[in-house]
């Protein structure tokens, strides 16, 4: 028996119908750690690298970590892995909730599929026993629909549910995986996967039990968690206003997205604010499995009810798209929650389309007559709905950006916005220059949390030289420094992934060191994870991560951003006159891996 992994992988072929448990291996595991080390690294052993992502070759991996399930806070999360509908290069997201923790319960560390159901289905997970049931019946229905639909059929209000709504159903490529109705895995299109091979959902309950290797020891280790998010200066605000409270904090130092980008302030920020959503609309604080920083949020606004949303959707539906009405960004909120559709990536088509109208590069003719002007709610509404039934134009909206500004041309590719295909999130690199790094290098594009290197806006620079040798680290307009900040970070944010911890707290509240981590998987595991077992681990699936991503054909003129970033200074605010100086950030971040001039991992 392994102390605290759940000791089994179980493997589907959506094909034939077989499934089949495997143990755990703990020599394997030692080397991933787990979550998404786990899934990369298998993904890098089995994927057939030139398989079609809608293709029945594909992989769909679901993840979770080895301290999952356990008194550990801040600790439920779940990765879901597989070549990307959307980018065609490596895809993974990850979601909080429950269902991390019911996997776990249910004794396993990971469920790997393959092949494609030959009508709709859901596979079933109860303990040792799994199935894939039919669902026919459910195949048109939004998230919440099927979540409930399926406790009804499993007659188990406890089980919990990985679902796709319509969205994935009609292989929108940035559709998503939601878990207890609105915990999301957005990006990459995780829920096209599902619902190329006809999976609706997963649904798991587990009544096993976990055992840890030194339990007084673990124990005592997770008080020292529990107190050093408690005792954290920001816990008060994140606990009231979760990841929105970024929406102030962004325009306070002038990188909020704004009208797609051209500028960094916005002049309406009270009137879309995580504040104002707080003060006006949220009726109480949820959590995940386990946790003590309550961060998400349940509304009421108008005839809405919903949880979240968190800042990339807020921001996505306000002020990168010009929309001033935020009961309109909440009731959008909840209408792609439901339908299982990514706010980034919809909110950058939306974004681009706007731009482009206002440059006078495309017009309501090329958009079956919708009118894409600022904040045109009526448009948006409709337009997400055209593209969840792939119907008119919103059938090209539903490919993604990159593949929208190809086939429109015209100059329109300037102002798609993405990196690798993966739409950049809500935060301009101009005035964040470790954060515009990260999203170059992210393994799965456009991205922040690859590495989230926060410490950058910290101004804390006695601790910056002590850790680093850079003053610099601490300043977020200066990129000297910013690869060795973003290697750090980048092994950091892995390591949550592994142990699939919210990145909110072990990484951006900078909870959770390599230490203390190595200390907490010796403590659950009784695994030797000394702390240089765990950075070779880690640096093992960066590396591995990058060669898979070449072998699909990622270059290293790839590791850059798009054209506003790197030579349009922002205008005004507190990031007034800044770009990103990108070629030279990426030859010094592969020089802190290690790599060659083309960003290969030597062996």
């Amino acid at each position: 028996m392994l102390n605290a992994y759940g000791g089994h992988i179980l493997r589907v072929d959506l094909t034939s119908g077989s499934i089949r448990r495997e143990k755990t291996d703990p020599a394997y595991m030692l080397n991933v750690i787990g979550g998404r080390g786990l899934n990369s690294t298998r993904l890098y052993e089995e994927l057939q690298r030139d398989c079609d992502p809608l293709a029945a070759e594909n992989m769909l991996l679901i993840g979770v970590g080895p301290l999952t399930g356990t008194l550990l806070s801040a600790s439920a999360f779940m990765t879901i892995s597989g070549k990307s509908p959307l980018t065609g290069i490596l895809g993974d997201s990850a979601a909080g909730g429950f269902f991390g923790a019911e996997l776990k319960l249910a004794g396993y560390d990971q469920v790997v599929m393959t092949g494609r159901c030959e009508k709709p289905s859901y596979l079933y997970i109860a303990d040792d026993h799994a199935e894939i049931r039919d669902a026919s019946h459910l195949w048109g229905k939004d998230i919440w629909q099927t979540t409930a639909a399926i406790r009804k059929d499993i007659n188990d209000n406890a089980a919990q549910v990985a679902a796709i709504g319509p969205a994935g159903e009609n292989l929108v490529k940035y559709a998503t995986v939601a878990c207890n109705n609105s915990r999301m895995c957005g990006r990459t299109g995780m829920g096209c996967l599902f619902g190329a091979k006809q999976l609706k959902a997963v649904a798991v309950r587990g009544k096993g039990r976990l055992t840890v290797a030194d339990p007084l020891g673990y124990l005592d280790l997770c008080r020292e968690l529990d107190q050093k998010i408690m005792a954290h200066p920001e816990y008060e605000k994140r606990n009231a206003l979760g990841s929105t409270l970024l929406m102030k904090a962004l325009n306070g130092i002038g990188i909020l997205p704004t009208d797609h980008f051209q500028r960094g302030l916005c002049e309406y920020v009270d009137r879309v604010s995580g504040e104002t959503l707080a003060e006006k609309f949220k009726v109480k604080n949820k959590s995940c499995f386990n946790c003590n920083l309550h961060c998400s949020r349940y509304y009421l606004a108008g005839g809405t009810e919903a949880e979240g949303p968190e800042f990339e959707t807020l921001c996505s539906y306000t002020s990168r798209i010009g929309n001033h009405d935020l009961e309109f960004g909440l009731k959008m909120n909840a209408f792609l929650n439901r339908m299982g559709i990514d706010s980034l990536s919809s909110g950058e088509t939306i974004g681009w389309a706007m731009e482009c109208v206002q440059r006078g590069l495309l017009d309501k003719d090329d958009f079956d007559g919708l009118d894409f002007t600022w904040g045109n709610c009526q448009t948006v509404e409709k337009l997400l709905g055209m593209i969840i039934r792939r119907e008119g134009i919103g059938d090209l909206f539903a490919e993604g950006t990159r593949s929208l500004a190809r086939h429109f041309g015209k100059g329109s590719g300037e102002y798609a916005f993405h990196v690798k295909g993966l739409d950049m999130i809500c935060g301009d690199p101009r005035g964040i220059k470790a954060f515009g790094l990260t999203y170059a290098i992210a393994s799965r594009g456009g991205d922040h949390l690859r590495a989230e290197p926060f410490f950058e806006l910290t101004e804390r620079y006695d601790e910056a030289e002590k850790r680093w040798g850079v003053r610099d680290i601490a300043d977020r307009l200066s990129d000297n420094g910013k690869a060795i900040l973003v290697e750090h970070t980048e092994r950091q944010a892995l390591l949550t992934d592994c142990l699939t911890m919210c990145k909110n707290i072990g990484l951006s509240m900078d909870i959770l060191d390599f230490d203390f981590a190595s200390r907490l998987l010796i403590a659950g595991t009784g695994l030797k994870f000394t702390p240089e077992k765990v950075d070779d681990a880690l640096k093992g699936v960066i590396d591995r991560d990058r060669k898979m991503n070449i072998d699909f054909g990622v270059t290293a003129e790839q590791d850059t951003l798009p054209k506003r970033f790197t030579h349009e200074p922002l205008k005004e605010g507190g990031s007034k006159g800044q770009v990103v100086p990108i070629g030279r950030m990426v030859k010094a971040y592969y020089k802190a891996k290690g790599w060659n001039g083309q960003g290969i991992p030597q062996d």
